[in-house]
């Protein structure tokens, strides 16, 4: 292995746990600065093109956050969603480019909530390890949790 390998591999590890640090903590501007201007992001079937509609999409997601977490009663100053990202399939392409696949889980205040794989593109652009593409899968859900609710509006209950 080079030592262009080695920095590609370390600068797309920065960028998957900052997506995770980003969104857990609501840094929304931080979290987009992690995509590449024409990203694209399928998030179960829903291809978002773009920061902009990306945004609208975390904002959705947000939102449905927000209110499950009221129907559920989950206490709001706890903290209630963490993302963790392992077992990194991770292939430097080029000194610029790279693919990555990850499993992931989503922990919230009850516990484990859902979890599946993230597909990733990444682009060396203006100096910065960007995102260009992200396929987020989902494989299972807690029952009664976030992600049981997302997989029964999708028909793919029975988690």
């Amino acid at each position: 292995m080079e030592i262009w390998e080695l920095v590609v591999r370390e600068s797309v590890r920065d960028v998957i746990a900052r997506y995770n640090f980003y969104g857990d903590s609501g840094r929304m501007d931080d979290l987009l600065a992690l995509f590449s201007e024409d990203a694209v992001m399928d998030m179960g079937g829903d291809v978002l093109t773009g920061r902009d509609a990306i945004r609208q999409g975390f904002l959705d997601a947000g939102r449905s956050f927000v209110d499950f977490a009221k129907r559920a009663g989950l206490p709001r100053d706890l903290p209630v969603l963490r993302h963790y990202t392992a077992t990194h399939v991770l292939d430097a392409t080029s000194e610029t480019t790279a693919t990555c696949s990850s499993y992931y889980a989503t922990f919230m205040a009850k516990g484990p909530d859902h979890w599946g794989s993230y597909t990733d593109g990444f682009e060396l652009r203006d100096g910065r390890w960007q995102i260009t593409s992200r396929v987020v899968t989902v494989d299972g859900a807690a029952a009664g949790g976030m992600g049981a609710e997302t997989l029964a509006k999708q028909g793919r209950g029975g988690f």
